[in-house]
């Protein structure tokens, strides 16, 4: 397809229609698009920031805010009535943690549950947990293990 021109060749092209396409002046500016892309960097660059930080905010609070940690690192079968758990807690060396643990027999139902109060001074507490099953009980496990409310 061919375009045709209304004119002399060498004329320069009609003006566009007013209001079509925004102001002629703005358009033709030298630098327009240079602001408006400093402007745009500016805001996503400040937008990153906050970002950013408020996502470090909320992994600092969260690693912070859990006290206590702890593990169930074995487990032994003692009899029909008992489970022994060597449990492995870390938490302040201030700070008293209260630890469930239960043993399940062998169709998963629980037959032993026991809560633990952890108030040694140490950061590190390592300990045996007799649990008392009402069956033969087939794992040690640790339920949860939090900071006691008051201490």
């Amino acid at each position: 397809m061919t375009a045709v021109q209304s004119g002399p060749p060498d004329s320069p092209s009609p003006s566009l229609p007013e209001g079509r396409y925004g102001r002629q002046d703005r358009l033709h500016s030298p630098g327009a698009d240079a602001r408006a892309d400093r402007r745009l960097k500016a805001a996503a660059i400040v937008v990153g920031a906050v970002a950013a930080v408020l996502l470090g905010w909320y992994g600092y609070s969260y690693v912070t805010a859990s006290g206590v940690s702890a593990q169930v690192v074995a487990f032994k079968v003692v009899s029909d009535q008992a489970v022994e758990i060597h449990l492995e807690v870390h938490k302040g060396a201030g700070d008293t943690a209260v630890c469930t643990l239960r043993s399940e027999d062998a169709d998963h139902n629980e037959v032993g549950r026991k809560d633990v109060r952890l108030s040694q001074h140490a950061k590190q507490v390592d300990t045996v947990v007799t649990v008392k099953t009402t069956a033969l009980g087939a794992t040690g496990e640790l339920v949860s293990c939090e900071t006691a409310s008051g201490s």
